[in-house]
């Protein structure tokens, strides 16, 4: 993607001038790219990007509990997700937790493609899928890649204080390992929740516009 973008567009094609920027989901992307790819990527920014997954996940996972059990296991909630009404807020928890089982915990021996982090008659965690989770949370790969986040010319997270996944501590969280490292960053708080922050993203342009030409 970025070889066809430099391609068909007037880029400026060099790592210092490219950077990936996301949201939620996306800006836990950016990070990811951004710390695996410092070779592609000079600068970043994560929208309330999913962070510390001890806060930002396992209340879904409780909340898969309940609602595997209450659209008749995961078999059947996988049949029918698309038509399954209302989406309540067991829906929302039980497809988030599907999803990133299939992200975090991929196994193709198992009949889904997946492991759920979760015992389904119980409720235990199972510790051992759990922590093939924790390998991908971005605070736990500070260290791995220590090199790629000093090398960024610009790293910027924000969260909002109101954030319904608790993003704005797992941001507070990251920023703190990386102050404790001496790598510099732009950490923002707003008052706000975790949707409609469109209007953010004029605050992270502009920073990323300013270190272009620094």
């Amino acid at each position: 993607m970025v070889a066809f973008t430099d391609h068909k567009y007037r880029t400026i094609a060099q790592r210092d001038a490219r950077a990936v920027v996301g949201k939620s989901s996306g800006g836990y992307g950016a990070l990811i790219l951004a710390m695996r790819n410092p070779n592609v990527f000079g600068l970043l920014a994560s929208h309330s990007g999913d962070l510390y997954f001890e806060y930002c996940y396992k209340t879904d996972i409780i909340g898969a509990l309940r609602g595997l059990k209450k659209f008749g296991g995961l078999e059947k909630f996988l049949a029918n997700v698309k038509t399954i009404r209302p989406r309540d807020r067991d829906y929302r928890e039980t497809l988030n937790t599907v999803a990133m089982s299939a992200c975090y915990s991929p196994n193709p021996n198992s009949p889904h493609g997946f492991d759920l982090p979760l015992d389904l008659d119980a409720g235990e965690l199972r510790a051992d899928v759990w922590a093939r989770w924790l390998e991908w949370d971005p605070v736990q790969l500070v260290d791995k890649h220590l090199d790629a986040l000093r090398s960024m010319r610009l790293i910027y997270l924000d969260a909002g204080l109101r954030d319904e996944f608790n993003l704005q501590y797992g941001a507070r969280i990251f920023t703190n390992r990386l102050k404790e490292r001496g790598i510099h960053f732009v950490h923002e708080e707003f008052d706000d929740g975790h949707f409609d922050l469109q209007y953010r993203y004029d605050v992270s342009l502009k920073a990323i516009s300013s270190s272009l030409v620094e």
